[in-house]
C-alpha cells in the first residue's frame, strides 16, 4: 500500500489548523461583549444575548455556506488560506509496482460534503452548547436542592394526585414538566460521558495529526473523508472568478417583472457587499475585542492596585522643659544617673533613652517623662536593642 500526498496544495502545520479551529471562539466571544457593551445603553439588545446560541449559529450558518459554496473552505480556514478537498485512496498490492497515480488523489468538494460539512460547523457546536447549558441548569438544581431540599416535586406530585380538582389541561402540563424533567436527568447523566468521549476523540485525532501520523485533523473530517490543505497560487487567483460566476448565475434566475428583478437585484447587492466585508470585519471586531479586552483588564489593573503614597515625615523632636533635666551632651549617657546607659530603653511618650533601673525608678516615683516632664507611666517603657 503506498500512500503519497500531491495534487492541489501541501499539508497545513498544527498550529496553522489550531488557529483555524479557535477563531470561531474568538469570534464568539468579541461579538458578546460588543453587544453586551452596547447594551448598557441599548436595553433591547439583551434578548440577542437571551438567544445567544441561537443569533451565533444563524450568523455562522450564513458565512460558512457561503465559504463553502464560494472557497471550498470554512470561514475560518479561507481566512488561513486553506481548502477541503476530498480524499480518494487508491490501493495497489505490494506486488505490484506502484505508479505515480497511486496513493491519495484530491478533488474539490461535493455537495453533500459542503452540506455535512456546515452540519458539523454549526449544527453540532450548536446541540453541543444547548446541552451544556441543560446540564449547568440541572446541576445547579441539584445543588440547590441538597442545599435547600427540592420542594418542587412534592408540590407537583400533590397537584398531580388531587384527583377531580386539577383540570384536564393542568394534568397535561404537570405530565409534561414531569417528562421534560426525566429528559433532563438522563441527559445530565449522559452529557459528561459524550462530553469526554468528544474530547478525548479531538485529543487523539490532534495528536496523531501533529505526530504526521493522519491527514485528518478531527473526527468530522475524517467522516466526511475531507483533507485540509494549503490552497495553490491558482486557487487563489481563481476564487475571484468563481465567485463572479455564481454571482452571474444567480442573478439569471430572477424571475418576474422588471420592477421585482431590479428589487430582488439590488438585496441580492446589498447581501453580496455584506458577506465580501463579513470577514474583514469580523476580524476587525476580534481584533478591537481583544484590545479593549486589554485595555479594561490594565485600568482595573490600576484601579485595584494598592496606592502607594510617600512616607510621612517624622514628628518634631519634643522640647526639654526648664524644669526638666538637661540632656548631657553625650548621648550615650543616661540623664538620670549621668552614666553609660545600661539596658537602654526608651519612653514612647517622648523618645528619649535612659537606663532601664533609673527611669524604671523614676516613673515609679513621679509618673512623668524626667526631661519633658509629659506625663508618663512604666508601661510606656520600651527595651532598646542594637545589632552588634
Amino acid at each position: 500500500m503506498l500512500f503519497q500526498v500531491g495534487g492541489q496544495g501541501t499539508r497545513p502545520t498544527f498550529f496553522e489548523m489550531a488557529a483555524a479551529q479557535q477563531l470561531p471562539a474568538s469570534l464568539r466571544a468579541a461579538l458578546t461583549y460588543s453587544i453586551g457593551v452596547l447594551a448598557l445603553r441599548r436595553p433591547f439588545l439583551h434578548k440577542v444575548l437571551d438567544h445567544e446560541d441561537e443569533f451565533f449559529s444563524l450568523l455562522m450558518l450564513v458565512l460558512e455556506t457561503h465559504s463553502l459554496r464560494t472557497t471550498d473552505a470554512s470561514f475560518s480556514e479561507s481566512l488561513y488560506g486553506l481548502r477541503r478537498r476530498t480524499v480518494k485512496i487508491r490501493v495497489k498490492k505490494e506486488d505490484a509496482r506502484p505508479n505515480s497515480g497511486d496513493g491519495i488523489q484530491h478533488s474539490g468538494l461535493e455537495k453533500h460534503q459542503r452540506t455535512l460539512s456546515v452540519v458539523f460547523l454549526v449544527v453540532l457546536p450548536y446541540f453541543k452548547s444547548k446541552l451544556y447549558s441543560i446540564y449547568n441548569k440541572e446541576r445547579e438544581a441539584r445543588l440547590q436542592a441538597s442545599l435547600w431540599g427540592n420542594g418542587d416535586e412534592t408540590v407537583e406530585d400533590a397537584e398531580y394526585f388531587s384527583g377531580g380538582e386539577a383540570s384536564l389541561v393542568s394534568r397535561e402540563t404537570t405530565i409534561r414538566a414531569r417528562l421534560m424533567k426525566k429528559i433532563q436527568k438522563i441527559m445530565f447523566v449522559c452529557y459528561p460521558w459524550l462530553h469526554a468521549s468528544s474530547e478525548g476523540m479531538s485529543f487523539a485525532y490532534q495528536l496523531l495529526y501533529l505526530l504526521d501520523a493522519t491527514g485528518f485533523y478531527s473526527l468530522g473530517l475524517h467522516a466526511l473523508g475531507i483533507h485540509v490543505c494549503r490552497a495553490t497560487g491558482q486557487e487563489l487567483m481563481d476564487t475571484t472568478s468563481r465567485i463572479s460566476k455564481i454571482r452571474s448565475n444567480e442573478r439569471e434566475r430572477l424571475h418576474g417583472p422588471p420592477w421585482l428583478k431590479t428589487l430582488q437585484g439590488a438585496l441580492l447587492s446589498c447581501a453580496y457587499t455584506m458577506l465580501d466585508y463579513a470577514q474583514t470585519g469580523l476580524i476587525a471586531a476580534v481584533f478591537i475585542f481583544k484590545m479593549m479586552e486589554w485595555w479594561y483588564q490594565s485600568a482595573e489593573e490600576r484601579m485595584s492596585a494598592p496606592t502607594v503614597y510617600p512616607p510621612p515625615p517624622p514628628p518634631p523632636a519634643p522640647k526639654v522643659a526648664k524644669e526638666g533635666i538637661p540632656l548631657p551632651p553625650d548621648r550615650t549617657i543616661c540623664p538620670l544617673c549621668s552614666q553609660k546607659r545600661a539596658n537602654p530603653s526608651v519612653v514612647t511618650i517622648s523618645g528619649f533613652v535612659f537606663c532601664y533601673a533609673c527611669i524604671f525608678k523614676y516613673l515609679s516615683q513621679y509618673n512623668r517623662c524626667p526631661v519633658t516632664l509629659m506625663p508618663a507611666n512604666v508601661d510606656q517603657i520600651r527595651r532598646l536593642f542594637h545589632d552588634m
